[in-house]
């Protein structure tokens, strides 16, 4: 008899994939706005927090600042503007305890599959589990009228290392950071960090610095990446806060953040030879007398055709200006059993080769899904308003900015759901598919040059080349296609055909 209580299947409005920021923010909005709707959120680690539970590598922080990447509901309540990722994951486990999401909260839940059917108007979800206890593991079924996937973009699995020749024959250790090992003594020795992106400008500076500090770490890049200082802390933010409160004092905060990123990437790209020469003038400042700077940091791309990378008080720059660290720029020829044989003919020596070389993209942790029996190509969906895909049905996804704060979309996407599920409920529906015009002109859902976009063209879905169909990369355009009417001519509602619920099902949540 128990064993039969254990395995019924669940059913629940909403399902929320992954407690991750996206996640957990989705969760708070919709048990907030949508009290009568049953909601449960699946997470296949043991732990909520996604990124910044999963990467572990030394001063792993985020790139954005908290007062726009924390959530409009709940204040940034810390002096660092730029915080590390125990700060942002003790700020999502506080979201969690204020907001009562313990009980729609569901740990060691990985979904692998997802079917829909037309007919009964609901998705059928494969969930595998696991026992912290026993270890043992069990599949279970959950029925949902809508997924909102709040799983990222990359695989949690494997990060991208590419195939170095001669990598058997290093005799030191080879790491890369999404699989950081716990108690890596890197102590007085020779690091060589392969990369140039925002995980590379954190481990320079974080790897020279404090008790067990490498001896020295050479960042090798094949291509330079444009790289600004910023303060730590928002002065204008503390100043806020102590004059109109807290509430009011981050109110006015996330509203200056929001406008002032917006004003700074649109004039970069719109004048991207003055953005070039002002960044060149900054890098200048903070680098040693007689620094190549157009050869380690002028890259062959204009500012933000990929993402620009902050160094939290000139921290990147200082490691490099004190002789702790160095740049070089060149291309891998080979591993060596010493270190790493460079195209120019140089050997670097180290200790430890870290390969901060990117991720590897992937939607919906690579589940398949469904629709009426028949497996669906997430490659050939186009998105609607950057959340809902064309051909699938009651599915939702978070992603955020590539060129701003992730969360700010996020909020907008939610606020939409919950518009349109009540206008869904107000006129009887529950089904929504959107529909592109047919012979819409598709190009990647990412505009960045960025390598792992690049190779994760063919996995994503596809933008337009107009509104709802382009996928915006800025909040005040968001903003303004996000609040408006929550229906048009792209997207087809419906009603169940055979309402009968299934059997031995029993509902889940409601908060």
């Amino acid at each position: 008899m128990t064993a039969e209580v254990l395995d019924a299947v669940e059913e629940f409005d909403v399902v929320i994939i992954g407690a991750g920021i996206s996640g957990i923010g989705a969760a708070t909005y919709f048990s907030r706005d949508l009290p009568d709707k049953s909601l449960a959120v699946l997470e296949a680690r043991d732990d909520i927090g996604g990124t910044w539970d999963l990467f572990r590598y030394p001063g792993i922080r985020s790139d954005s600042d908290l007062h726009t990447f924390g959530y409009a509901f709940k204040p940034w309540r810390h002096e660092a503007a730029i915080a590390d990722a125990p700060l942002i994951k003790e700020y999502l486990h506080e979201t969690v305890e204020e907001n009562g999401l313990e009980r729609v909260l569901r740990l060691g839940h990985r979904v692998v599959r997802a079917e829909w059917s037309t007919a009964d108007s609901r998705w059928t979800l494969t969930v595998q589990t696991s026992d912290s206890a026993t270890g043992a593991n069990r599949t279970r079924t959950i029925h949902a009228g809508w997924v909102f996937a709040a799983t990222g973009y990359y695989r949690y699995d494997e990060g991208f290392s590419p195939e170095f020749q001669g990598r058997d024959e290093f005799e030191g250790q080879i790491v890369h950071p999404q699989h950081w090992p716990e108690g890596l003594d890197y102590s007085d020795k020779k690091v060589v960090v392969i990369g140039s992106g925002a995980t590379a400008i954190t481990l320079v500076p974080a790897m020279t610095t404090g008790a067990g500090a490498a001896r020295h770490v050479t960042m090798l890049q094949r291509t330079p990446t444009y790289v600004m200082a910023l303060p730590r802390v928002d002065k204008v933010a503390l100043a806020l806060t102590k004059l109109l409160g807290e509430e009011r004092g981050y109110a006015v905060t996330r509203f200056k953040n929001i406008w002032t990123e917006h004003a700074v990437v649109k004039g970069l790209r719109t004048f991207p030879k003055a953005g070039r020469a002002f960044i060149r003038r900054e890098n200048v400042k903070r680098l040693p007398k007689g620094f190549d700077v157009d050869k380690h940091f002028n890259p062959p791309y204009d500012p933000w055709d990929q993402r620009l990378c902050v160094a939290p008080n000139g921290d990147f720059f200082d490691a490099i200006k004190e002789g702790r660290a160095s740049v070089v720029t060149d291309a891998v020829a080979r591993f060596s059993k010493r270190g790493i044989v460079l195209a120019s003919g140089e050997e670097l020596e180290a200790d430890i080769i870290v390969t901060a070389t990117g991720l590897n993209l992937r939607l919906f942790d690579g589940m398949p899904i469904v629709v009426d029996g028949h497996q669906v190509d997430i490659a050939d969906a186009l998105c609607y308003r950057g959340m809902l895909l064309s051909g699938i049905p009651n599915w939702a996804m978070a992603i955020g900015y590539t060129t701003s704060s992730w969360t700010l979309k996020v909020s907008l996407m939610c606020r939409y759901f919950i518009d349109l599920v009540r206008h869904m409920d107000a006129r009887g529906y529950d089904t929504v598919v959107p529909v592109a015009p047919p012979g819409t002109n598709r190009r990647p859902v990412m505009d960045l040059q960025a390598g792992y976009a690049k190779r994760g063209e063919k996995l994503l879905p596809k933008q337009g080349p107009e509104k709802p169909w382009r996928m915006a990369m800025s909040y005040p355009e968001d903003a303004r296609a996000l609040r408006g009417p929550v229906a048009d001519e792209n997207l087809r509602f419906g009603a169940r055909r055979a309402a009968a619920p299934a059997p031995g099902g029993r509902r889940g949540t409601r908060v």
